[in-house]
């Protein structure tokens, strides 16, 4: 006898919500890194720059940097260490981070 655990639509089920799961994780992924590449150009004054580009090499230090800390627990409620801004110096590192966080909370 089967159970319903190995019955064949409960892994069709199961991998369709991954699926939805995993889909829903990219768009909010997206979603955090256009706001904080928005945080960023705002607060570093630029228009045209790459999610992977380094905060130093665009002209950052470190008072920019408590400004885009403020922003983003103003802007998206996370509260992120300022020695993780400094290790994590891309709008994607930190994006991936915030996104972790927002996971466990």
């Amino acid at each position: 006898m089967t159970t319903p655990a190995e019955a064949p639509w409960a892994k069709a089920r199961s991998a369709a919500g991954r699926t939805i799961r995993t889909d829903r994780a990219r768009k909010d992924r997206k979603v955090i890194t256009e706001q904080i590449h928005g945080i960023w150009s705002r607060e570093l004054k630029l228009d045209d720059f790459s999610d992977d580009d380094d905060f130093f090499e665009l002209g950052g230090h470190s008072l920019i940097m408590t400004r885009i800390q403020q922003a983003l627990s103003d802007e998206l409620g996370v509260d992120v260490p300022m020695d993780e801004l400094f290790r994590k110096a891309t709008v994607s590192a930190i994006s991936a981070h915030v996104a972790s966080l927002q996971k466990v909370a």
